[in-house]
């Protein structure tokens, strides 16, 4: 290999190190490309995570997890119907809501999270559309499969 190419391999491979970090993150937070940047930074707080740490051990549980998703959904569903309408997951943030962060609720109660909840477009999002959508989110969570997230896990993207 001649000097010229030696350099330019040289110079190639310094140029994707240096890519690499700043690529890293976008890629690896996949819970943003699932859902939006709204609802992520809302979710992806300290203060989220101990609203859902129901037994206070510094851990989230996937029981734990679903059950606060279940919450959610019960103190959306205003007319007790077992489905939302736009009207009733974009509405006003409202005392029954209490039990979740401002942040989180508002990242999700907007059109694009409900676009992206109702999985069969039909304009309503069922409770099992909601939990299986955030049975989803846990998942993507929870890297190492162990059922349980830890504080890093939550709040740092990808979890690295």
């Amino acid at each position: 290999m001649n000097v010229s190419v030696k350099k330019l391999t040289a110079t190639l491979a310094l140029a994707l190190l240096a890519w690499i970090p700043y690529a890293s993150p976008a890629a690896a937070d996949e819970i943003v490309s699932f859902a939006t940047g709204g609802y992520a930074s809302g979710l992806r707080t300290k203060e989220t995570m101990h609203k859902m740490d129901a037994n206070g051990d510094g851990m989230l549980s996937k029981d734990e997890w679903m059950g606060f998703q279940t919450r959610m959904f019960d103190a959306l569903d205003k007319d007790k119907s077992g489905s939302l309408d736009e009207t009733e997951f974009t509405g006003p943030f409202n005392e029954n809501l209490a039990f979740a962060t401002a942040a989180y609720a508002h990242g999700l109660m907007t059109k694009d999270m409900f676009l992206k909840i109702d999985t069969n477009g039909d304009g309503k999002i069922s409770r099992e559309e909601f939990l299986a959508y955030h049975r989803k989110i846990f998942d993507m969570l929870d890297k190492q499969k162990k059922g349980m997230v830890g504080l890093v896990d939550f709040i740092r993207p990808g979890g690295t």
